[in-house]
Order: C-alpha cells, then structure tokens, then sequence
C-alpha cells in the first residue's frame, strides 16, 4: 500500500519536508480512542501513537487537534518506545459540526475527506431541513456532498422518488441516489465515488442503514447492525468510534457514529450562499435592517404569503440564521475569555521574573 493510496499528494509531501529531515516518518490517522491513535504507514502497516506535548500545547482549541484522516509526523524512537505525534500536517478539508449543547467548540468529524455522503431514509427519518443543514457544513468543508435515501426496498417506488426530487431542490450541486444497501440496490453508484486515495465520509442518524452498507462495501460483516425501534424510527449506535478503513476495490472510508444533533458551525457567508434564493429576496424588502419577521414592508414574508417561498424554507433560515448569532456570541465570550486569561498569565509571569530578579540581587549582596 502506498502513501498515494492513502490520500497522499504533493502538497503534504512539501509540507512534510522539514519533519523528513528530523527523521520522521508521515501517517494517517485512521482511529482515536481515549488515551491514543493508531495510524497507517507506507506499506500499510498499522501502529499505535500518542500525542506529543508540543502538538498538544500549541492547539488553540480541539478542533486543531489531530483527528481521524489527519497526516501526521511520527516519531518512531528506539523499539520498544512508544510513538509519538510530533506535529499535524495543514488539512485540506475539514467536516466539522459544533458540539453538542451550550459549547461554542468546533467537533470536526472528518479530516481531508474529498466527498461527504450523507444516508437517510425516505420514512421516519426523513427531514429536509436537517439535510438541508447537513449541506450547508459540507460546503463550508469543500467537500462534493452526496444524499443516498436508503432502505428504498421499505417504501414504495413514487414515494421514493418524491423524497429524492425534493432532495435535489435544496441544491445545486448535491446528488441523491435511491438505495437499499440490505437489497443490494444502488451500491454500485457509491462505488464509483470510490477510486484509490479518494476518502468519503457517511454521516446521518443511527438505524438508517450506515453500518449494512459498510459491511456491503468490505463484502463481510465489518459493523454490527441493529434493528430499528418500529415507535421511535430510531436505531442503536451500531457504530460506536470513528474509523478510517481503506476499502477493498479503492479509496478510503470514514465510519462514523449516527449523529443526532446537528448544530452549526458555519458563518452568515456560507448562510447567504445556501440560501441565495431568500437572500435575493431579502434585497427587496423596504427596510435594510428588516429582521423578516413582523417587520413592515418584508418581501420574504410576502413572498410566503403569495406562495412563492415554502414557508419551511423560511423557518429553516429564520432558525439557522438564530443559531448562527448565537454561535458568533459564544465565540466571542470565548475569546473574550481567553484574551483575559492570557493577559493574566502573562502578568503572572512577569511578577514572578521581577521577583526572581530582584532574589537573585539580594543573594549577590546588591540589594
């Protein structure tokens, strides 16, 4: 197995120059547990790491920790010694999403992935606007979005095909596919995304079909599969860590657990990009700070009324556009906090060289 095959190129060969000279050697991250890494070499040889104190204290925030897909330098060290990260190549891609609950810090789900496919299903897991927000991370990412409404054997053909018509109106440049991983149906338009060094990601809620169509792609039981609850429409987390898995016929593969909650981590740019129809709306209204709510004279709540704009869609921006506020609050209380940490240290630091100074005089008789 080459480093090629691994998503190797020459940007991360430039970039891991001056480690080579060090006497490192480059990996990718393919697992992360609680206490270490395991990583792939050239050759295909599996090892396990830990993180070193430099990576570790020179991180702002998690978010610029390793992750699994980074490429990473590795420290080999004599045998017996353990490996150790010594440093994080630049990312050409990140999949992120905000942590769950109060926190303001970026989860990133994947790194370097070239293409994001997102599994759901056409029944009770089926929601527009929750792909529509998935969309909206991937193009933050730069990653080529793919919806596959899976578990299609479960559902009538038209309804199937309603749901993915719909689908395909939130964007320009996303493409859904009708599978069924369980009927083998479909599975051979997933293939072909799938070439050596290209990395996918699957993402979506747990019971969709994700780890079925895992096993589909290896050609053996490589996930354990749960059945749905028939009440709630939800599954087990069949999937319970993130994993990079290089697949038999080509490319590589992020598992990832099912994903109940996804918040936001974009920006008001990526918001008026996805929603270009709205924000052109937005342009007409009468006032320029108008918050198209109950305000006068709003041409998005006009073009509601007239039936021009589905009413979901403006809720969906309305909410989006409310959580991405809240986000930048958060940020910047933060940051605020951070600053104010940083200015306290330094302080700190300060007192205690003045007072170690002014020790060493008195020792030397100065005083």
């Amino acid at each position: 197995m080459t480093l090629e095959e691994l998503g190797w190129n020459e940007t991360f060969a430039g970039e891991f120059a001056p480690y080579s000279g060090q006497g490192l050697v480059p990996g990718r991250l393919i697992r992360e547990t609680k206490i270490n890494f395991s990583a792939l070499l050239e050759g295909g040889e599996e090892i396990d790491c830990v993180l070193g104190g430099k990576v570790w204290h020179d991180a702002e925030t998690d978010a610029d920790l390793p992750a699994v897909g980074d490429w990473v330098a590795l420290d080999r060290g004599a045998e017996g010694d353990e490996v150790i990260i010594r440093g994080r190549l630049a990312r050409a891609s990140r999949f992120s999403r905000k942590v769950p609950g109060k926190s303001a810090q970026e989860q990133v789900i994947a790194a370097n992935v070239d293409i994001v496919v997102v599994v759901t299903d056409p029944g009770p897991d089926y929601s527009p606007r929750r792909i529509e927000r998935y969309l909206m991370l991937i193009e933050r990412c730069g990653a080529k979005p793919v919806v596959l409404l899976n578990k299609s054997d479960l559902f009538p053909e038209e309804h199937c095909a309603e749901a993915a018509n719909e689908l395909r109106a939130l964007s320009d440049i996303v493409e859904v596919h009708v599978t069924s991983a369980r009927e083998l149906q479909g599975l051979e338009v997933v293939q072909g995304y799938l070439r050596a060094g290209v990395t996918i990601t699957l993402v979506g809620s747990s019971g969709v079909g994700k780890s079925t169509l895992v096993n589909q792609l290896l050609g053996g039981e490589w996930q354990d599969t749960n059945e749905v609850n028939e009440v709630t429409g939800r599954g087990r987390h069949t999937t319970t860590h993130r994993e990079l898995i290089v697949l038999p016929q080509g490319g590589l593969l992020i598992d990832n657990p099912g994903v109940r909650e996804i918040q936001m981590w974009t920006d008001e740019a990526t918001l008026r990009e996805s929603f270009a129809d709205v924000d052109k709306l937005a342009t007409q209204c009468q006032f320029g700070d108008c918050k198209h709510q109950r305000d006068a004279g709003c041409a998005i709540r006009a073009a509601v009324e007239e039936g021009l704009l589905d009413p979901e869609r403006y809720e969906s921006y309305l909410r989006l556009e409310d959580e991405i506020e809240e986000l930048n609050r958060r940020r910047k209380k933060r940051r605020m906090a951070t600053e104010r940490w940083a200015k306290r240290n330094r302080k700190v630091k300060a007192r205690n060289l003045a007072d170690r100074i002014e020790l060493e005089k008195e020792e030397r008789g100065e005083a």
